[in-house]
């Protein structure tokens, strides 16, 4: 394998240098802060991540405030004493994306945050306690217990919360592929997932960096190179 800082130093220079890499990273909430989310912020979070799949991400940022206001501020143990009409009547809603499937993850979603934060105290705590090193197992979780958090979704949930994890885009693969993991053509077997998950804890230990910085990086590394004022945009 590789070592990392092979990967960071072509990765600066794509971008500009050390300097503007750094600038790229993002900040990530610490296990405190993580551990301390309300309930209302976590549903709203999953419920973006999955009326984003698929859609224009920029159109659902748009119309935020809407859902906010019709999904009752994601208030989970308010959403679970609504009763059908009310969530019948949200397919007709214009403020919102009249999506019937995923209004329909709301709902079963609050009832997975409710669930946990009676064993957990909150989501956020459950979130902020599960071992950093086994973000593939998380993931795997949220896919069996969540609605639609499966796949890039749980793990753009993840990022977009603010837990430390890694994004397996198509550059992330590639850039593992690169470095020598032996992936299979599509990286999400089972087998592939384990793989990639020690690779990045070797990598973490390794450098001591964080699971986003990782993937951010790996990212930078490889593929399309965008500029580093397309990449502060997105």
């Amino acid at each position: 394998m590789s070592s990392f800082d092979k990967i960071q130093k072509r990765a600066a220079k794509r971008k500009g240098g050390e300097k503007v890499l750094q600038s790229l990273l993002p900040n990530i909430s610490s296990k405190n802060k993580l551990s301390r989310l309300s309930d209302d912020r976590v549903l709203s979070e999953m419920a973006k991540r999955v009326f984003s799949a698929g859609f224009v991400w920029k159109v659902v940022e748009n119309k935020w405030p809407g859902f906010e206001e019709v999904f009752l501020g994601f208030d989970p143990a308010k959403l679970l004493k609504q009763p059908n009409r009310f969530w019948d009547a949200l397919g007709a809603n214009e403020k919102i994306i009249r999506n019937a499937q995923k209004i329909s993850t709301v709902r079963r979603n609050a009832q997975f945050i409710v669930e946990i934060a009676r064993e957990h105290g909150s989501f956020g705590k459950f979130l902020a306690d599960w071992p950093i090193q086994d973000q593939i197992g998380l993931l795997d979780f949220l896919s069996k217990h969540g609605s639609r958090l499966g796949g890039n979704t749980g793990q753009y949930f993840l990022r977009f919360i603010g837990r430390d994890s890694f994004i397996l885009s198509s550059d992330v693969i590639l850039c593992l592929r690169d470095a020598g993991l032996p992936l299979s053509s599509t990286g999400k077997s089972k087998k592939d997932l384990s793989m990639i998950q020690k690779q990045f804890n070797v990598w973490a230990e390794e450098t001591g960096l964080s699971y986003t910085h990782i993937s951010r990086i790996c990212a930078f590394s490889i593929g399309e190179n965008y500029s580093a004022e397309m990449e502060e945009e997105y």
